[in-house]
């Protein structure tokens, strides 16, 4: 039987806090993130994971002193490998790539080599293809994999069925209960900097096409927006940001429910920014209350959208 190798790509975050620093340097010295040359990149990175080592230290040990999404992407392709082969259509084993800390993507390419891989499917963890993201770990990947196993690319599933209806689902549970006059959702996406969009990349449309498509099919009269978090730095980013919506939403008489609607798994940009730091600006506001839903994680259903991601490459021409 042919031996499917699937690699899951995904941010990766510190496991220690020993880690943060190094961490921050390798996601600011990437070219897809800061666009300089390689020796002032390599400065600003340094000067960036050096100033903000002790606040990433800080909000990193509200989660027990390291990122959760190691962890939680494991389950992730562990759930996925069971999915797969449970179809019997080849041999599939998962592996995890992370892009600034490890599992490096370098590291998921000796495992698959030892298993000796017939075919390998890249599979990003980020369902809306940004040059930040999709494309630094593919340009990682082709840099590290030098094998002759055909590799095929996922490169985006913003409005893949299954993915959207497991969207639908974790909402739909958020919202037992609630009367949805009263609530507002806020689709929280991570922001960029307007540069990186204005010269094509499709991130913040696909953002939209994913929750319009949610809007379509969810079949409720509630109100909504898109919004994006995280922002840093001196450059203009797109917007509106989540915070000021949040602020907003309360003081239309709206309570916020917020959706993380590009990321698949729990993370500091969830469990910290969202669910402490938004919720407290939410209250502050005088919110009467803030719902957050879940990021997607094991979802079934999310599992079955990726698992047809895949199935869908399976024996196609390289």
């Amino acid at each position: 039987m042919k031996k499917v190798a699937v690699v899951l790509f995904n941010l990766g975050g510190p496991l220690t806090q020993a880690d943060v620093r190094p961490f921050l340097y390798n996601l600011f010295s990437d070219p897809f993130i800061i666009g300089l040359p390689a020796g002032f990149r390599q400065a600003v990175a340094w000067l960036i994971s050096t100033r903000r080592e002790k606040s990433a230290q800080a909000n990193y040990a509200l989660m027990g002193g390291g990122s959760p999404i190691v962890a939680l992407t494991q389950d992730q392709a562990n759930a996925l490998e069971v999915e797969l082969n449970a179809t019997g259509q080849a041999e599939f084993k998962t592996f995890i790539g992370m892009r600034y800390w490890h599992p490096f993507i370098s590291e998921a390419i000796s495992d698959l080599e030892a298993w000796g891989a017939d075919e390998i499917i890249a599979l990003p963890l980020y369902p809306q293809f940004s040059t930040t993201t999709t494309e630094t770990a593919f340009v990682d990947f082709k840099k590290h994999y030098k094998g002759k196993a055909p590799v095929r690319y996922i490169k985006d599933y913003p409005v893949s069925p299954k993915f959207i209806a497991a969207h639908i689902n974790l909402i739909r549970k958020g919202l037992e209960g609630l009367d949805v006059s009263q609530h507002r959702l806020l689709f929280s996406a991570h922001g960029l900097p307007e540069k990186i969009i204005l010269a094509g990349d499709p991130y913040q449309q696909q953002v939209e096409q994913t929750v319009a498509a949610i809007i379509a099919d969810l079949g409720m009269p509630i109100d909504h927006l898109i919004c994006y978090q995280s922002r840093v730095g001196p450059l203009k980013w797109i917007g509106p940001s989540t915070d000021e919506t949040i602020i907003e939403t309360v003081t239309a008489g709206k309570i916020p429910v917020v959706v993380p609607i590009a990321f698949v798994s729990e993370h500091i940009e969830t469990l910290v920014e969202l669910d402490i730091e938004y919720r407290e600006l939410a209250e502050e506001a005088g919110a009467r209350a803030y719902h957050r839903i879940p990021a997607l994680g094991t979802d079934k259903g999310f599992i079955t959208a990726l698992a047809d991601e895949v199935l869908s490459q399976i024996g196609k021409g390289v």
